[in-house]
């Protein structure tokens, strides 16, 4: 696994996620008590849970970088 680690995001940066070849930026808006995290999408401003992302597993690309 390359990047950052779940443990370094904070609320209000900007970050890339890929995985399985889809390529995903969003801020963080909450994080929840669960572990998981508030998003919103930078381009389409659609709000949704980090954890949906990574659903089906973490691909051999997987990585999260800051923007």
């Amino acid at each position: 696994m390359k990047g950052l680690s779940f443990d370094v995001l904070r609320v209000g940066k900007k970050y890339r996620l890929i995985n399985y070849g889809e390529v995903h930026e969003f801020v963080i808006e909450y994080i929840r008590a669960d572990g998981d995290f508030n998003v919103k999408n930078i381009h389409t401003l659609e709000r949704f849970h980090l954890k949906d992302l990574i659903r089906y597993g973490k691909g051999n690309d997987f990585e999260i970088r800051e923007l």
